[in-house]
């Protein structure tokens, strides 16, 4: 046992002093095969942590640093933790997943052609650049007593399964001051996120954004593993495919724009967030609104005014809009100087208003028989989160399109997400997901008023609400708004209830039932009918109380 644990105590000390040499070329690496991760991204306020099984995916150079003082190596396996290059991402990562960097630079580039993958070499490249000059400077200086030692051996990687191993290593300050800015971001996160908690505002200049491409089966998906942008599909034994792709964000939060020439129309609630976003991030956006007046703050701004739709379009190679519903968007393209009137061939049309399928796919129809390129990309969101540029876009259609709206995207949200098959599963998703949103709002102003009606302490209800498994911003602001009786539209109480409608009307057509949502909408009807339309949704609060 004596001699075991002296053993045990020499591979210690020989991990504390190997890894304390950070620019030993042994500590460039590849990921390379399927793991068990949990992703981290040390520059945020409040990292957040991803947990899932990831399937096969290109490989992505990293290095070997020291973790976070505060954050626990997980028991009972064998890893490192790499920062991937190109990125602020962070990983366990298992021994067996890792290769040296040199003895396999060329194979892996062989492998992978991709953009994103070759700015991620480069900046090894200029890490072992700067990494060599700083060692050139420091034997200068040395040479006379430096003279006669001997050469450094070759590193050994210590699977020793001791979360005391990093500690001889420098500072995490000290590795991201030096280490070479990175030119995307990239996350490989899958499945489910878990244990997350805003502890304050989201912070625009650290975005971190992630494609996902995802496709439709009759067995749905249990898992989303997206990857780098190389179009790699990944087959699941569900049947569904995924894909992230890596953006172009940099660490300060500045976006690589589209040479192409933007197009907006509708400037709402989340269209006036949406443009002010694309233009802070260098696009070159022409806007449209129906009530000019609303232009003039992104004229100042930067933007182009349009007169008409059909001259934004004719003008601008990417087309958006952004209206309140689903006679709102045909109008937009079916009217008199509408959309379609402006299309020609290779004109790109994105459609993000929350509609029904069936307006999506009669749209589609039209902009492509004009020889236009069609995409669906509703939002799912708030005015702050547009704001904030941190919607979540879930997209249907032309792929291309959705590839050459990345940086837009990027500006505008936060995730994205591309469903493969017919135009119009974006639509059925979307009205899914504002259904359960609007179902849930309904019944957290229900149990507010209920523990009202009965004695109980409404801030009391939302303390402990916030403390259980359902607490999430969204609970937390809505029920804060309700007690102040802070009513201001942050998503229109009318727009809710028309997805719910919406929703309703879809499941009716697959003769799926959908009782819960369909008690929801009685209620917000009521709302409606008490002049709440043009309020924010929490306040159906006020259906209960009237």
């Amino acid at each position: 046992m004596a001699q075991f644990m002296c053993r045990q105590a020499k591979r210690r000390a020989a991990g504390l002093r190997e890894l304390s040499i950070q620019a030993n070329d042994y500590f460039i690496c590849f990921l390379t095969k399927p793991c068990d991760v949990s992703v981290f991204n040390t520059k945020r306020v409040f990292p957040l942590k991803f947990r899932g099984k990831l399937g096969r995916y290109p490989p992505w150079p990293g290095k070997i640093v020291s973790p976070p003082k505060d954050l626990k190596k997980p028991r009972g396996k064998k890893c490192f933790f790499v920062k991937f290059f190109g990125t602020e991402d962070h990983a366990w990562i298992k021994v067996e997943q890792l290769k040296p960097y040199h003895p396999h630079k060329e194979e892996m580039i062989k492998i992978n052609k991709g953009k994103r993958f070759q700015q991620a070499v480069d900046a090894v490249e200029e890490y072992l650049k700067k990494a060599k000059g700083k060692d050139q400077t420091h034997s200068d200086d040395k040479s006379k007593s430096d003279k006669g030692r001997k050469a450094a051996k070759p590193m050994k990687i210590i699977e020793e399964d001791d979360e005391d191993a990093f500690k001889g290593g420098s500072s995490d300050k000290e590795q991201t001051d030096s280490d070479p800015e990175p030119s995307s971001v990239r996350r490989l996160v899958a499945g489910t996120v878990t244990g997350f908690k805003w502890e304050s505002s989201q912070v625009k200049d650290d975005p971190h954004f992630h494609h996902f491409l995802l496709s439709q089966s009759e067995k749905p998906a249990s898992s989303m593993e997206p990857i780098t942008k190389r179009l790699k599909i990944i087959e699941e034994d569900t049947g569904s495919t995924s894909i992230q792709a890596a953006d172009s964000t940099a660490i300060n939060g500045s976006i690589t724009p589209t040479d192409k020439r933007i197009g907006f129309l509708g400037l709402g609630l989340m269209g006036s967030g949406v443009v002010s976003n694309l233009l802070k991030m260098g696009h070159v956006v022409t806007v449209w609104n129906r009530t000019a007046e609303k232009c003039d703050l992104f004229i100042q701004e930067g933007a182009r005014l349009g007169r008409t739709p059909a001259e934004v379009v004719s003008m601008c190679d990417i087309t958006f809009s952004c209206v309140s519903d689903p006679k709102a968007a045909r109008d937009l393209v079916l009217g008199p100087s509408g959309v379609l009137q402006g299309i020609r061939p290779g004109k790109c049309y994105v459609e993000m208003s929350t509609v029904d399928p069936e307006t999506t796919i009669e749209l589609a129809q039209v902009i492509t028989s004009r020889g236009g390129r069609f995409l669906e990309a509703p939002v799912s969101g708030s005015q702050q989160l547009s704001n904030d540029g941190m919607l979540v876009i879930v997209a249907a259609g032309d792929r291309s399109v959705y590839e050459d709206c990345s940086s837009c995207f990027q500006a505008m949200g936060k995730t994205s997400f591309f469903i493969a098959g017919e135009a119009g599963n974006a639509a059925r998703m979307m009205l899914i997901l504002n259904m359960v949103q609007g179902s849930f709002m309904a019944t957290i102003a229900e149990g507010l008023t209920l523990a009202q009606a009965t004695g109980q302490s409404q801030q009391t209800f939302l303390d402990i609400l916030c403390q259980g498994q359902m607490a999430s911003t969204f609970v937390d602001q809505k029920c804060q708004n309700i007690l102040q009786g802070n009513f201001k539209p942050d998503y229109y109480l009318k727009h809710i209830q028309k997805d719910l409608r919406l929703a309703i009307s879809m499941g009716d057509s697959v003769n799926h039932p959908t009782p819960m949502a369909a008690a929801a909408n009685e209620v917000y009807k009521r709302a409606k009918a008490l002049d709440q339309s043009d309020n924010d949704m929490s306040a159906v609060y006020r259906a209960y109380i009237h």
